[in-house]
């Protein structure tokens, strides 16, 4: 592994591999053991999007590693006044060990990791969200066991949460199902990649596919840089909420799981984000251990 650019990259193996490590550095952390695999080590962090999660989580991580996190605005960067993403890539190189990026394009990242030497990390795109995935298979691992006999359900918006669960769910060998509304599908891509296995289907049902969940996990209607498609959204999205008719299908012991922020009463109701806030908030602390594992793998000696 050179780069995390997207999960349809990763093995199977290469996923455990990290989930592995993130557990390892989880509890060298919570247990007052240091772990300085970075020292000494620079990481860049472009940032072309808001962040809570991914900048903190990053930040502190690459701290707690030994190394040096360098938090890169795109309005203090060239590349925010149209210099080529190449051209900052070769440039970039030359001072530090790793990018981490969160933007826009895929493309971007994509072109980070084709035009530098270093290690490339998408902190998120339009089209996917790898980290936030690596800690969603984490938190699942940690609350069910294993992978064995699971199926993920995922209700709302094909986006990048969804098409890197899609990947990332089948490929640890869990049984998967979608629930999106006509016209708002997962891009062909991660379709056809999908349509390769048998346990996996995509419905407009959000109830046929809660039947029997294990995990259930939903977005909110409208990410960043779709607030004019809000009003619109609500409507096609009307119906495509965890709430508890979804829960009374799935397991009686399912877990419910969002990557934050959430819009409580619309993508999930109050009720159920709060009793399963255990979940929801491990899965925002296991950021931290996944990227953790993540750098250590691209960055470390």
């Amino acid at each position: 592994m050179k780069h995390l650019l997207k999960m349809l990259d990763l093995t199977g193996e290469e996923i455990i591999d990290i989930l592995n490590l993130a557990d390892q550095l989880k509890y060298e952390l919570k247990h007052g053991i240091p772990h300085p695999y970075l020292k000494g080590k620079t990481l860049g962090m472009i940032f072309q999007k808001a962040s809570t999660r991914t900048r903190v989580s990053f930040e502190t991580g690459m701290y707690q590693l030994g190394g040096y996190p360098l938090f890169l605005s795109s309005h203090d960067l060239q590349i925010g006044r149209g210099e080529p993403v190449q051209d900052t890539a070769r440039v970039l190189s030359r001072y530090l060990d790793g990018i981490m990026i969160r933007t826009f394009e895929q493309k971007e990242v994509e072109d980070l990791a084709e035009y530098g030497s270093i290690p490339i990390i998408n902190g998120l795109t339009d089209f996917c969200h790898p980290c936030q995935v690596l800690a969603d298979l984490m938190t699942i691992r940690e609350f069910k066991g294993s992978f064995d006999g699971l199926k993920m359900c995922f209700i709302g918006d094909g986006n990048n949460m969804a098409n890197s669960l899609i990947v990332g769910c089948l490929k640890v060998g869990m049984a998967v199902s979608v629930a999106c509304p006509e016209g708002y599908r997962p891009p062909a891509e991660i379709l056809r990649f999908a349509e390769k296995y048998d346990n996996f289907e995509i419905t407009d049902s959000p109830i046929k596919s809660a039947e029997n969940a294990d995990v259930l996990i939903t977005d909110v209607w409208a990410s960043m840089g779709q607030e004019g498609e809000a009003e619109i959204r609500k409507k096609a999205f009307a119906g495509y909420q965890i709430n508890d008719e979804l829960m009374a299908v799935a397991h009686n012991d399912a877990i419910v799981l969002h990557c934050l922020p959430a819009h409580r009463e619309e993508e999930i109701t109050e009720k159920v984000f709060e009793a399963h806030a255990k979940e929801i908030f491990e899965e925002a602390e296991n950021r931290l251990h996944a990227q953790k594992a993540v750098m250590v793998r691209l960055m470390a000696d």
